[in-house]
């Protein structure tokens, strides 16, 4: 799909609410979400009347968005977890505490991402490290028990959504980003991926991947698509290219 920001915005908006009444009061985990792109989507889902778990490192601003929400009067609620994307304990943590109390996930939505200006020639492994363990393994962590947390209950509907970048479909000349880059193409080869093993394993769960910009219109127009509709990567590509 292509147009500028706005353009893309009001036909993604338009289209996206007819379709959100069958996710009305169910869960949806957001990664991420203590600003930008994750705080937009928790908040666009929970005027939809989701429930949204919201989980970052420092859950703050969170809590804030929660109030707001709350304040508005809003159909959903915002829940917020601590939660730190690097740590495999702190994921499993998270979704045992989901699952305890809300039952389960039916959407994840992988938005949490970290970029460091580490060279490929003279960068920090410390810093490759933490950009892979959040924006790979984090990543992939949170998917695979998401999945699990759908397939125990028997949810055949649900949707993972991976929040990617534009970096991770070409390399830029900014040296600055080429590690970077690596781990957002891992994230469009991940997804491929994983919507080739939920063909494999015959579910209607599906997986979309998508890049930052207007995402959380785009995140609402995925999720109102009819549960046959599999959309598999919606590409905006406005005038000025972000991470």
């Amino acid at each position: 799909m292509s147009g500028s920001r706005g353009e893309v915005g009001a036909r993604l908006g338009a289209t996206a609410t007819a379709g959100m009444e069958r996710w009305r009061d169910r869960l949806a985990l957001v990664t991420g979400a203590s600003g930008g792109i994750g705080a937009a989507v928790a908040r666009a889902l929970v005027q939809q009347g989701l429930k949204v778990v919201g989980c970052a490192r420092t859950v703050g601003n969170i809590e804030e968005l929660a109030a707001e929400c709350k304040s508005a009067g809003y159909p959903g609620t915002l829940i917020p977890h601590r939660c730190d994307l690097s740590s495999e304990e702190d994921i499993l943590s998270m979704f045992s505490a989901v699952r305890s109390q809300h039952s389960g996930v039916d959407i994840c939505i992988n938005n949490a991402g970290l970029a460091r200006p580490d060279t490929l020639l003279s960068g920090s492994t410390s810093g490759w490290k933490d950009m892979f363990n959040v924006n790979v393994l984090g990543l992939s962590i949170c998917t695979r028990e998401a999945y699990q947390s759908m397939k125990e209950r028997k949810v055949d509907d649900g949707h993972i959504i991976n929040i990617n970048s534009m970096y991770g479909h070409q390399v830029s000349p900014h040296s600055v980003i080429h590690f970077y880059s690596a781990t957002k193409y891992a994230v469009t080869a991940l997804t491929e991926g994983l919507r080739q093993e939920l063909r494999e394993a015959q579910t209607h769960i599906r997986a979309t991947c998508l890049k930052p910009e207007d995402v959380a219109e785009a995140v609402l127009y995925v999720l109102s698509t009819p549960p046959h509709v599999q959309i598999g990567d919606i590409q905006m590509r406005p005038t000025e290219q972000v991470i």
